[in-house]
């Protein structure tokens, strides 16, 4: 008999065991439980041709299609499966919603000598506790800056030393501006999205503090999920404040030598927002490969999008950190020495600094 479990025990046991996702690739393709390995017990045209002969000739039809379409792919399904874990033969397997699919795809399994359990309500009960879990209090503290103070080198950091963090421009592949998907992997959709922020909090001790970046709602095409994005928005800043020469700096070396092309391409698609003139002031500037002039030109209007988003926040939510130096690892040690003194003073405006 095939083993049902909870979406609890399944998360708990793909810790350590493969996951099988037996939905077709479309499906998969579009979101998925990260590091689930796809073997579609359909194609996407076989779907399709099931759930039509499903709709219009009802449940008896759609399996006798379904089986002729399955059965000379039998073989190598086990085959597949045998090869995700070759030593303890166990693997975990998913559908939709936990019916035929899995259910079928299990019995196999388990008639091949492997031992297959199955994910009950399937993967749209996995994506309820996706959703559920955001709106789950939790102890955020948020690492503001304006565009260039190194945040996302200082999370990073953070988490050498210590800390737990969520890296949300890292999973969303994109640095948040006009210029964010430059040099980066595709972006997922954002229901995967949800699912990789998901997949973090579980590697997390929800109970001490989570640092992320200060993000606007989007990241490119992904989209902060809003119970977290609420969560985001009411929990204290640690404001980074370095110089703009200092960040200029930063830029310049982190897009010197990016393609030309790229950086016009991004440029242009903010000319709306800073102008004719400086838009062709950068343009020139990008012709020369004068770098620091089209980082100082768009600073302008990035630092003034940033702070008119921080001016939404309660103000006594938020503690600046001067920085005279571009140092992350300097930076992260006075955040910590800086989190340890308010929880210790026992301050009021930082009640979730733990």
């Amino acid at each position: 008999m095939v083993h049902k479990l909870s979406v609890e025990e399944f998360l708990e046991k793909a810790r350590s065991l493969p996951v099988i996702d037996v939905r077709s690739p479309g499906e998969y393709d579009h979101a998925h439980i990260p590091g689930a390995v796809s073997i579609p017990l359909f194609d996407n045209d076989e779907r399709a041709q099931v759930g039509t002969k499903y709709k219009n000739a009802g449940k008896d039809a759609a399996v006798l299609i379904g089986l002729s379409m399955v059965g000379p792919k039998l073989a190598d399904f086990v085959k597949q499966s045998k090869k995700l874990n070759p030593q303890n033969k166990e693997v975990l397997v998913h559908c939709w919603r936990g019916g035929m699919r899995s259910g079928s795809f299990a019995w196999l399994l388990d008639t091949a000598g492997l031992t297959a359990s199955t994910l009950v309500g399937g993967y749209k009960a996995y994506r309820n506790a996706v959703l559920d879990s955001f709106a789950q209090p939790l102890n955020l503290i948020i690492l503001g800056g304006k565009t260039g103070s190194g945040k996302t080198d200082i999370l990073k950091e953070l988490a050498r030393q210590g800390e737990q963090i969520i890296d949300l421009e890292g999973l969303a592949n994109h640095k948040g501006s006009s210029y964010g998907a430059i040099g980066q992997r595709p972006q997922p959709a954002s229901e995967q999205f949800e699912n990789l922020i998901f997949q973090t909090l579980l590697t997390l001790d929800t109970s001490r503090r989570i640092w992320l970046e200060d993000e606007s709602r989007n990241i490119g095409s992904c989209f902060i999920p809003m119970a977290l994005w609420q969560q985001m928005r009411s929990a204290p800043v640690a404001f980074i404040d370095l110089p703009k020469a200092k960040r200029v700096t930063r830029l310049v070396t982190e897009y010197a030598n990016i393609d030309h092309g790229l950086l016009v391409e991004a440029t242009e698609r903010i000319r709306k927002r800073l102008g004719g003139k400086v838009t062709q002031d950068a343009l020139n500037a990008l012709v020369n490969h004068d770098y620091a002039t089209v980082a100082d030109l768009t600073l302008d209007y990035y630092d003034k999008a940033y702070l008119h988003g921080l001016s939404h926040r309660d103000p006594a939510t938020i503690q600046t950190i001067n920085t005279a130096e571009d140092n992350p690892e300097e930076t992260a040690k006075q955040l910590i020495e800086w989190v340890a003194r308010v929880g210790a003073s026992g301050a009021g405006i930082y009640p979730c600094l733990s």
